[in-house]
């Protein structure tokens, strides 16, 4: 199967991009090789099930259906009901993350489909370059010109964030070279400004599901352990077994993610664990700031600062 793939940073809060693209029958308004479009049986553009029929600008003609619609985790998956490429199988997902540190949204486009044996590569260069990248870059010119407002009452998360923390960067850097230092789990003492004697117990390797690691952050003496480890997603996890500080069940890990438009990475990194209300007033900022954003931002600079210069 194949696998088609585009991601850019657009320069808006992730409300202001989901009330565009949200949109099943919106291309035409962001998408350059869009000319027209609606939505047959006179249904609403969010209505799953209903099928957007449209006309690129060359003439031709294509039917999607809408799949999946989730307003609370900005994202929508479609197929084709009359493909726009002789391919098997497609299936296509948009999807937005918030970068919490600046603001913006990450958006990733892919599709997963069959090519016949005589095409293989084809349709993924065509339908990653010329179809997802390209209209991500219309749409980033939309965003430029047109500086829409966040919507009036708009929420970030709506009912709750998925985790207790959850916040995100871009790192400038390609993201197998961040990941290359990130996964090694004995190896954030050697980039992170207040971690200190990192190393894993037992001697045990860096990348052993269920091997710990014991270090010092500041004065505080903590032991955590691997959970998972993920080359596919570029991501691990761990739950701390051995700290002063006064949480229960606390679990945490980051994901990358390329951004395919420049070469950056952008990462996420969440956190739950158990504390009192009073506790969290000052664990979930100072966890989030302290932690998470200040380990992307010294990871950064420590490894990857030279080349921004």
């Amino acid at each position: 199967m194949a696998r088609a793939y585009a991601s850019i940073i657009l320069k808006a809060p992730v409300e202001t991009v989901w009330s565009i693209v949200r949109n099943f029958n919106g291309l035409p308004n962001w998408a350059a090789g869009v000319a027209s479009s609606k939505i047959e049986n006179r249904l609403d553009p969010d209505v799953v099930g209903c099928v957007r029929s449209f006309h690129l600008a060359n003439g031709a003609h294509v039917r999607e259906r809408l799949l999946m619609l989730d307003d609370a985790r900005y994202c929508f998956t479609y197929n084709f009901e009359k493909p726009a490429f002789p391919v098997r199988n497609y299936l296509a997902t948009l999807r937005l993350l918030p970068v919490t540190h600046t603001d913006e949204t990450f958006a990733e486009w892919e599709a997963t489909f069959d090519e016949a044996p005589e095409d293989e590569g084809k349709y993924v260069k065509i339908v990653s370059e010329d179809v997802f990248a390209a209209n991500f870059r219309s749409l980033a010119a939309l965003l430029r010109k047109a500086k829409p407002e966040k919507p009036a009452g708009a929420m970030r998360w709506k009912g709750s964030q998925p985790n207790k923390v959850w916040t995100s960067r871009v790192i400038k850097a390609p993201v197998d070279e961040v990941w290359r230092i990130m996964r090694d789990f004995a190896g954030m003492g050697g980039w992170h400004e207040e971690i200190t004697k990192m190393h894993m117990l037992k001697r045990q390797r860096s990348d052993k599901v269920s091997g710990i690691r014991d270090f010092y952050f500041g004065e505080g003496h903590i032991n955590e352990e691997l959970l998972h480890l993920c080359d596919l997603t570029r991501s691990f996890s761990y739950r701390i077994t051995k700290s002063e500080i006064p949480w229960m069940n606390y679990v945490s890990g980051p994901r990358l993610w390329p951004v395919t438009a420049d070469g950056t990475t952008f990462g996420v990194w969440t956190g739950d664990w158990t504390a009192s209300p009073q506790d969290d007033v000052v664990l979930i900022p100072r966890t989030e700031q302290n932690v998470y954003q200040r380990a992307f931002a010294t990871l950064e600079r420590n490894y990857f600062g030279k080349r921004r210069r």
